[in-house]
Order: structure tokens, then sequence, then C-alpha cells
């Protein structure tokens, strides 16, 4: 069983930055891979971001590449989901979630690949 809390969540300007992070309750956090998704009102949860057991290999969506950056510490149970040039189609509750599948399945990003959840954190992105 794996528990996970997000943390870091906000209001912040236009072009402002803002770091999430995740913490996990593991007894082995390398052995799973971390995605971090956002998700609006009336829409559905969205892949935002991937990291690999180890933090070598990552995958982004097209609309938060070269802004955001997700990287991972595994002595520290934490994943980061660092973003920047923040917009305000950015606003979203964030989750991150943890899966033990292939590289292959979950940097594709689809929801039900990722068996853990946490409870989301908010970030407002103000024009």
């Amino acid at each position: 069983q794996v528990q996970l809390v997000e943390s870091g969540g906000g209001f912040v300007q236009t072009g402002g930055s803002v770091r999430l992070s995740c913490a996990a309750s593991a007894r082995i956090f390398s052995n799973y891979i971390v995605g971090w998704f956002r998700q609006v009102p009336g829409k559905e949860r969205e892949f935002v971001a991937v990291v690999s057991w180890n933090g070598g290999t990552t995958n982004y969506e097209d609309r938060v590449k070269g802004r955001f950056t997700i990287s991972r510490d595994n002595e520290r149970n934490t994943v980061y989901l660092q973003m920047e040039n923040l917009k305000p189609e950015d606003t979203a509750v964030y989750y991150c979630a943890a899966g033990s599948g292939s590289w292959a399945e979950l940097r594709l990003g689809r929801l039900y690949d990722y068996a853990y959840w946490g409870q989301g954190t908010q970030v407002t992105v103000s024009s």
C-alpha cells in the first residue's frame, strides 16, 4: 500500500512559479513510477508529467514541456513538480499518482495504470 500526500499549491500570478511536492509512504519508494495529473471542474483528469523509478527518465504532456520539471528524491520518498511561467489555463487541482507497471505503459499517462493517488492540491493562476 502506498499513501501519497501533495502539498505546495496556492495562488500565483501569470508568469509565476510554484513547486509541488508529493510525499509517499512506501516501503520501497523506488519501486514505483510516479506521475502528476491535473483536473478542472467538469473535465476529465489529464496527464501532466511522469518520472521513472530512479528519476533518470521523464515524459511530459506537450502543453507543459519546457515549463514544468518533474523530479524525485528517493531518499526522501518525495516527487516534485516545478512549474514555471504559469498560465491561467494551468489552474487545476494537481494530483500525484504511483504505479508499479512498466515504463512503457506508465509513461503514456493513462489513469488506470496508476493504482495509488493523493488527495490533490489546488493551483490557481490569476491573469
